[in-house]
């Protein structure tokens, strides 16, 4: 065999296991996406109900597609004329929105969902807006009666316990975030101090964030004991 067609073989030969291994390689990353995917659509179904609801300019939307799809969020649940917690916790995130500046409505959205749809229309919601001068990209959002306890119990705002699970006041203490996109999901209490708040919605943007606010030592020690972030998915 002439030296320049053996040299042209053996190059063939040499290039030819370096194909495969990229198809191969190409292949796999293809099915991880496919894998995240499906696991994404899983937890969906599972955790993100896409009712209807009304925010309370009157716009109608939809749960997942319009308000949490591929989107930083903060939400809780209270109610016009609740009594208890509601109050105060809508007041801290009053500070929450304050600090976050711009940010709220382009980068990370705020979202409370009234617990007694019967009484909070639309226009209720508006006026409760109106009242405490809350600023835009914080939605306040009502819907069916019977969706709105399944949406409230899908994202974890329940009680194993029957008689504590249907006393309303159980459910608007503590305040759900997270990073829909990255799967990334946690919760804070409602009061909990504002800039370590800040800071626990931040870290949901990623490895790169960078806290907008230091927290204080004392916040970050009731952190450790009393809430856990977690970069797991949704059980």
């Amino acid at each position: 065999m002439p030296d320049m067609n053996r040299r042209k073989m053996l190059a063939t030969l040499a290039v030819a296991p370096l194909a495969v291994g990229v198809v191969g390689q190409t292949v796999g990353v293809e099915n991880k996406f496919k894998v995240a995917e499906s696991t994404r659509e899983k937890l969906r179904k599972r955790f993100f109900p896409n009712f209807e609801l009304t925010t309370h300019e009157g716009k109608t939307v939809h749960f997942y597609d319009d308000l949490i799809r591929d989107k930083i969020v903060v939400l809780n649940f209270m109610y016009v004329k609740c009594e208890g917690v509601c109050m105060p916790v809508t007041m801290n995130l009053k500070k929450v929105q304050k600090l976050l500046g711009d940010r709220v409505g382009r980068d990370i959205f705020m979202y409370s969902i009234t617990l007694k749809p019967e009484e909070d229309t639309p226009q209720a919601l508006k006026r409760y807006v109106r009242a405490h001068k809350i600023k835009p990209g914080w939605t306040f959002l009502t819907g069916k009666p019977d969706e709105i306890n399944t949406l409230r119990r899908s994202l974890g705002f329940k009680d194993a316990k029957t008689r504590l699970d249907q006393d309303l006041t159980n459910h608007t203490g503590m305040v759900k975030y997270g990073n829909e996109a990255r799967q990334w999901w946690a919760m804070f209490p409602g009061e909990a101090n504002a800039p370590w708040i800040v800071e626990c919605i931040s870290w949901m943007d990623g490895t790169d964030a960078q806290p907008v606010i230091q927290a204080t030592q004392k916040e970050s020690k009731r952190a450790e004991s009393g809430h856990r972030h977690s970069k797991t998915k949704k059980r």
